[in-house]
């Protein structure tokens, strides 16, 4: 008889950078629930232990994904580290005519260079059946003509990072969570008005007519985490955005 390669979160240890809000908190909450060790990572160290203490215990630790020696710092003093989720990365929009350059390239700085920095750091701590789930999303698929160029090419690099890195790091699985417009903190950069524009159209577009919610990314990244034959695998959980 055949057996599914289930890989069991209890008791596991689990490091998400962006763990403080949105989907990465989400995760968080949804692995601890599954019985593993949490260690949130964000910028802010007050909303770290606000998450901490809502999800009813956690490590805690300041680190900026885009600067390689804070990143590096996270892993210090652990001894096991049997997954990593990275969901830490804004949005970073601009024509290319109108906007610095290098402004633009903060995306890749986050999205690629960020994630190296933290795969390098834990692979000494990963066991053989650890894996690591990194975070693209749907202008990968769907890029915009209205300043999402290089935010477009850092999701579709993580794409393209995560599928070599699998079969580079075997046996350790690498996984991609691409997720649609969702329901976060991260757009209220665009100010009340502008996020409340950003989710009406969505009412509108959308094949199921809403917006996602990061408890449903997060019970994507549970599959990606606990599927032991899921790898060098996109996942997208868009509502079908993509495709409209």
């Amino acid at each position: 008889m055949n057996t599914v390669a289930q890989i069991s979160l209890n008791g596991a240890h689990v490091v998400v950078f962006g763990g403080s809000t949105g989907i990465g908190l989400a995760t968080a909450v949804a692995v601890k629930a599954k019985g593993a060790a949490v260690t949130l990572v964000g910028r802010t160290l007050a909303k770290l232990e606000a998450a901490a203490s809502e999800i009813g215990g956690a490590r805690a630790v300041v680190a900026d994904i885009s600067d390689r020696k804070s990143v590096e710092a996270v892993f210090d003093g652990m001894t096991r580290v049997d997954h990593l989720v990275i969901t830490a990365g804004g949005l970073h929009f601009g024509k290319l005519a109108d906007t610095d350059p290098d402004q633009l390239l903060v995306a890749i700085h986050e999205r690629i260079a960020g994630p190296l920095y933290a795969i390098k750091a834990v692979l000494p701590l990963m066991p053989p059946t650890g894996s690591i789930v990194l975070t693209g999303g749907q202008y990968s698929d769907r890029p915009s003509g209205n300043g999402a160029a290089v935010i477009s090419a850092a999701v579709r690099g993580v794409e393209a990072l995560a599928r070599s890195l699998a079969l580079e790091l075997k046996p350790i699985r690498v996984n991609v969570i691409s997720p649609g417009l969702i329901e976060t903190p991260l757009f209220d950069s665009f100010g009340a008005e502008g996020r409340a524009a950003i989710f009406n159209q969505a009412t509108d577009t959308l094949p199921g007519g809403r917006a996602g919610y990061p408890d449903e990314v997060a019970e994507a990244i549970i599959l990606l985490l606990s599927n032991g034959y899921m790898n060098a695998e996109v996942l997208h959980i868009d509502g079908g955005g993509r495709f409209v």
